[in-house]
């Protein structure tokens, strides 16, 4: 299977995980497909950061791939993933906290950022496990410092 196929078939069928998930029926449309995107971010970094901590062998076609898509995923625009009411005040299902529309620019900007950082780890995740090692704080940083803010915890 090619690299481009084998990401295809990676996205439809971890996105459909992510909306075939118990709860969901009920879901705006908006929220679901944000869940996906989550639930695809997760496994690429799964697949990444298993390999940095080395939980897993460091294999950079794999690597390169799971890079790809997490960029790929960061650069969309998400702007239609988060109209006014899909918060935890207003529905249930959701852990975006009603701060993401009260400093959206804030929110907008840490999306931002998590698109460099996802574009970093894209440069260099194929190339060795070292530079891979190194990319990757960034994007843990940069999830880190929106979900502390914008999500609410379990």
């Amino acid at each position: 299977m090619s690299k481009s196929a084998f990401a295809a078939a990676f996205i439809f069928a971890t996105t459909g995980l992510a909306f075939a998930g118990p709860g969901h029926d009920d879901l705006p449309a908006e929220v679901k497909a944000r869940h996906g995107l989550m639930a695809n971010y997760a496994l690429n970094l799964g697949v990444l950061g298993d390999m940095a901590k080395g939980k897993t062998d460091y294999n950079a076609e794999v690597a390169a791939v799971a890079a790809a898509n997490l960029a790929a995923f960061a650069k969309t625009d998400q702007s239609l993933l988060w109209p006014a009411d899909t918060d935890t005040m207003s529905i249930e299902g959701t852990r975006a906290l009603p701060k993401i529309w009260d400093d959206r620019a804030d929110f907008d900007a840490k999306e931002a950022d998590m698109a460099k950082a996802a574009e970093m780890v894209a440069g260099v995740a194929g190339t060795d496990l070292a530079a891979l090692q190194g990319a990757m704080g960034g994007v843990g940083g940069a999830c880190s410092a929106c979900h502390k803010l914008y999500r609410e915890p379990k």
